[in-house]
């Protein structure tokens, strides 16, 4: 029945059976309060993990449509020395930001983690985790333009 409750979620048998095993995971990890039944309780988590996902499927599609969001690709027509420069440049403006943010941007961008896994490891919200990589990737931005302005004037 929650495979089938999944699917009309989904209407993707790969992303049902996903839907079905974090709903699991979330069960087994958090457990089932008591003077409830157990089978109301999967169907309230498993929507409540669908909402979830699909807002943060939202937040990336968003994101991958701002420019000011999308990942910078060093110029392939650059010489060796212009990208180590360009590096340090990352590499200093990375290590002025707090560390909360410095750390989760770290395992997003360079790591590939998922929000989830980043607040699982953070023990914080996954929209904390949204907020603070997006302040993070902001800041970054502003500190290399403002880096390239300078260098410009």
């Amino acid at each position: 029945m929650l495979r089938r409750f999944a699917y009309s979620l989904t209407g993707s048998t790969a992303d049902a059976d996903d839907l079905v095993q974090a709903t699991f995971e979330k069960i087994l990890n958090k457990g089932i309060p008591e003077n409830v039944e157990a089978v109301k309780w999967a169907f309230k988590v498993c929507r409540n993990v669908w909402i979830d996902e699909y807002r943060s499927q939202k937040v990336r599609q968003r994101a991958t449509q701002v420019p000011e969001l999308q990942e910078k690709v060093i110029d392939p027509q650059s010489t060796p020395h212009e990208a180590k420069e360009h590096i340090a440049k990352v590499n200093a403006a990375m290590g002025t930001l707090p560390d909360d943010q410095r750390s989760i941007l770290s395992l997003v961008a360079l790591k590939g983690m998922s929000y989830k896994e980043v607040a699982v490891i953070s023990g914080i919200p996954v929209g904390t985790v949204m907020s603070r990589l997006s302040r993070a990737r902001t800041s970054l931005l502003e500190m290399l333009e403002n880096q390239t302005a300078g260098q410009k004037s």
